[in-house]
């Protein structure tokens, strides 16, 4: 198999694909603070239960309070990184961020904790918008399946990270330090990342789209030049200039546009693909692996290191997705990793309900996170960005983002009390959760296959016949074609 450095360093004549991975890079800090923030909750959420006296419906809402930031943040996305542009959008992410770390670790009292997690929520549910939205702006069509693929691999990064800082702190502690100290140091850790996401964000360029929406054609030609040649981006920006001068509405009435034939189901099945990923029970293995595993490992600090594998192995099912995701395509990756997340969930449910100690059950978990972070991970945000056509792209990742936020907040909210159900533990012990996932994903993996068309190498210009011709009734729409851009994108471009 071809390494990380092929994969992703290939030269073309036509494009500066080494300038291209960099300016995405940095966008992707923002995803590798999504995963950060989402997932140090897992390390610190036995003490905040002890710490605070919470329920299990508090446990739970603990976790899943963020997720209400996150939807309000994802509703906002468009309209943010319509306004301020792409680049000052992730600025003030990494701001919200900041004070959302320094805040919450700091706090004394349960009120104060949720509300300052529900403002990182918010600077989660604006970067998992926009840093994708961003790169796939910045990306030729022949790889923005690699370089959307870094969003994912950005947000595992994030999670091993927070993984070992959270094992680090727990390692040699006492229970008692844990429950009153230990925790704020890993809520608090976020701000390094923050910081470098900070002092970076500067440094890439604004998308050439937004330069053009806003009349900024020279600054638009310059970046352009910069990703390809100069030939290549005089014609990228006519082409650009030309669907910017056919927009029909203003950005304000943008939602008019969800009148036009068409743009109902194309949304739906975004959204769908969007709440589906969280469908899967990813986010129970991402949030609360260590109290899953404490009962067969024999305690938080054993927990707590066996998770750093976790995220480990998700890294590891990135790069084999960024490998694979432009030369077999999204619908072959999401067919193999259903079943093997499938899989993974029913070992993990044996082993909690035959009560197996030692590895069987995080056995289970590593391999439904390697096969989630080969497939539904890195092939969500790449749909996500790729379904819409421009005329509907700011307000369908929008809707879609929100969506899978909403879904994200239900299992993360339920959990708990499922977990901590009398009943389901006297007769599965815990499985249970398990298997209805496992079930799940098999059902997510027959709505994608069924309703979501091959898109590698189509162009986004392109997108809406090729997502209209799965629609029931099988043939695209007659009527005049969603084509008023409102966030148009570059990578729709040869």
């Amino acid at each position: 198999m071809a390494s990380i450095k092929d994969v992703v360093f290939v030269q073309s004549e036509r494009h500066d694909v080494k300038y291209v991975l960099r300016i995405c890079a940095v966008a992707a800090l923002g995803g590798i603070l999504f995963g950060y923030d989402t997932s140090v909750i897992s390390g610190a959420i036995d003490s905040l239960r002890d710490y605070f006296q919470l329920s299990p419906a508090e446990t739970g809402w603990a976790v899943s309070n963020v997720v209400v930031g996150c939807i309000i943040g994802a509703a906002l996305s468009g309209w943010m990184a319509h306004r301020l542009g792409r680049r000052v959008t992730l600025f003030v992410c990494a701001i919200l961020f900041t004070i959302s770390a320094l805040g919450a670790a700091l706090v004394h009292s349960f009120l104060w904790f949720v509300i300052y997690r529900m403002i990182g929520g918010v600077a989660v549910g604006v970067a998992s918008a926009v840093s994708p939205m961003y790169m796939s702006e910045v990306s030729p069509k022949d790889m923005r399946g690699r370089a959307l693929t870094m969003e994912q691999f950005a947000i595992v990064l994030g999670q091993v990270v927070v993984f070992i800082v959270n094992y680090l702190i727990a390692r040699s502690a006492s229970t008692e330090w844990l429950r009153d100290v230990g925790w704020r140091w890993m809520i608090a850790s976020e701000i390094v990342p923050c910081a470098i996401f900070c002092a970076t964000i500067f440094l890439i360029p604004e998308s050439p789209r937004w330069h053009v929406l806003r009349g900024r054609d020279e600054e638009a030609l310059t970046t352009l030049k910069r990703i390809s040649n100069e030939q290549h981006a005089h014609s990228l920006l006519g082409e650009i200039r030309e669907s910017v001068s056919s927009m029909e509405l203003d950005a304000r009435n943008s939602v008019s546009v969800l009148k036009r034939d068409g743009a109902k189901w194309i949304i739906f099945v975004g959204a769908m693909i969007a709440l589906l990923q969280q469908l899967t029970g990813v986010n129970v293995i991402m949030y609360y692996a260590p109290l899953v595993l404490k009962s067969t490992s024999g305690g938080i600090q054993a927990a707590l290191f066996q998770t750093i594998w976790i995220g480990v192995v998700s890294v590891a099912g990135a790069i084999l997705g960024a490998w694979i995701i432009d030369r077999k395509g999204r619908l072959p990756l999401i067919r193999v990793g259903s079943v093997a997340m499938c899989i993974g969930l029913l070992i993990v449910s044996w082993a909690l309900y035959t009560q197996t100690t030692g590895l069987l059950a995080l056995t289970g978990m590593l391999l439904f996170m390697f096969a989630y972070g080969m497939s539904w991970g890195p092939v969500t945000w790449t749909l996500v960005a790729e379904v819409f056509p421009n005329a509907i792209r700011s307000i369908g990742m929008s809707i879609a983002v929100s969506c899978q936020w909403i879904m994200n907040f239900g299992v993360s909210q339920t959990f708990p009390m499922l977990s901590d159900n009398k009943f389901l533990n006297d007769h599965f012990h815990g499985a249970f959760s398990m298997w209805l996932f496992a079930g799940l994903c098999l059902v997510c993996m027959w709505f994608v296959l069924k309703f979501v068309p091959e898109t590698k190498g189509v162009s986004l210009e392109k997108i809406e016949a090729v997502m209209l011709s799965r629609r029931p009734g099988g043939a695209p729409s007659q009527v005049s074609p969603v084509n008023t851009p409102v966030v148009p994108a570059v990578s729709g471009q040869e």
